[in-house]
């Protein structure tokens, strides 16, 4: 038996702020056993059961960031730094960043993009048990065009065939899903604009066809107007970033999003815990329309997830909650920004045994001081955190709890 349970002043199993005050939750070798009071529980559990309480704390799902880049280090230069790197460092650094994020609560990471299926490799050690981590799930290389965006982590298309052959390659190398770069991105130079497409629709539905074909979804990065239509058009899971860009400035389509939202299509904005530093670059006109777009969707009824796109310069490992405090400057509620990072990013990812706390689900969960329902900077106090991945509940402890003498 490796069973433990764990008590708080409130347990928040979602979604919705869904809570069970003075709550408790019984994990059983990776497995969510049961959610209840803690009167209920510690009645019906037994003696050999060890107890962990945690007083003015509170239980939350594990988070789950649905947009990394492991292999980048969120330093100056993460692209010369991946070029470089010797692939048994960079693993080792892609070990240490997953690390970072385990500790900051993440309980899962979407990988979109790395260089020689490393991601994969982490994935499988953390299965095994042989490291600590997320439980991760792998794009591997991003197809691009020659020279497009994330051109140098290997994922070069030009012909159908070619797009044929890199989706079979990414799905044998073990990838969970296939990113396509449809726009252009600031972290290439020399590549195509954030604005300007990159694949046309009919290569974009083929890409998701032959993933489909592989039993895989897409992820498409596409900050431009025209390359959402089209990746909406072509059926994406999910659209990454979604700034809605022109030549011209943000020009927001609500019949594209009214499509969006028929689809189920999500929308990951991308966003770092440095977001204040970025809209003031941005300046207030352009922020203003960006961040009203945002409103727009929301308004309109699409399913926002999480994502901070960790590794990219400024974008540190650490600091998940960040970019859930720019949601809540915009009006997001506590519960709202919560459930992004949760059962809404779950059901997005495909991911039908994490996102909320319930009887059969995987032991993914996150003791933090203080209650994130009103206070949302709770989330930055861990004390603790459980994952499945490895097959065995692991706890990254901080100080205030108290185990059963």
């Amino acid at each position: 038996m490796n069973q433990m349970l764990i008590t708080a002043d409130r347990v928040i199993t979602g979604p919705g702020g869904r809570t069970v005050e003075n709550g408790a939750v019984l994990i059983d070798s990776g497995v969510v056993r049961a959610v209840g009071t803690a009167d209920e529980l510690e009645s019906s559990a037994g003696a050999q059961v060890e107890r962990l309480r945690c007083p003015g704390a509170s239980v939350v799902p594990g988070l789950i960031d649905c947009h990394v880049h492991l292999a980048f280090d969120a330093g100056p230069d993460p692209v010369r730094a991946v070029a470089e790197a010797d692939p048994d460092d960079l693993l080792a650094a892609m070990a240490e960043r997953a690390g970072q994020m385990l500790a900051a609560g993440v309980t899962t990471v979407r990988d979109l993009g790395d260089r020689d299926a490393l991601t994969v490799t982490l994935r499988e050690a953390v299965e095994a048990g042989k490291t600590a981590g997320p439980t991760i799930l792998a794009a591997t290389a991003p197809l691009t065009v020659p020279g497009g965006h994330c051109w140098f982590l290997g994922g070069e298309v030009t012909t159908d065939d070619e797009i044929r052959e890199r989706v079979a390659r990414n799905a044998a190398a073990g990838a969970d899903l296939i990113k396509v770069m449809a726009s252009g991105g600031a972290l290439t130079a020399g590549g195509p604009r954030m604005w300007e497409t990159q694949f046309t629709p009919e290569q974009l539905r083929l890409v998701v066809g032959e993933a489909a074909r592989h039993g895989l979804g897409v992820a498409a990065h596409a900050h431009g107007t025209d390359a959402i239509a089209d990746c909406v058009q072509a059926g994406v899971r999910t659209l990454e970033h979604c700034s809605w860009r022109t030549a011209e400035g943000v020009v927001y389509d609500p019949r594209i999003t009214r499509r969006m939202v028929e689809e189920d299509v999500a929308v990951c904005r991308c966003v770092s815990g440095d977001w204040r530093l970025f809209l003031e670059q941005m300046g207030p006109e352009r922020a203003e329309a960006m961040i009203g777009a945002i409103r727009d969707m929301r308004a309109a009824g699409v399913r926002f997830i999480a994502g901070t796109d960790a590794g990219v310069p400024g974008a540190r490992f650490g600091d998940f909650v960040g970019m859930l405090e720019f949601f809540a400057s915009l009006g997001f509620g506590n519960a709202e920004a919560i459930d992004m990072a949760t059962t809404n990013a779950a059901h997005a990812l495909g991911l039908n045994d994490t996102g909320r706390l319930a009887p059969g689900l995987r032991a993914d969960l996150v003791v933090v001081d203080g209650n994130p329902l009103t206070d949302l900077s709770a989330l930055r106090r861990v004390r603790h955190v459980f994952t499945s991945a490895g097959s065995r509940p692991l706890s990254q402890p901080r100080p205030g709890s108290q185990p059963a003498q």
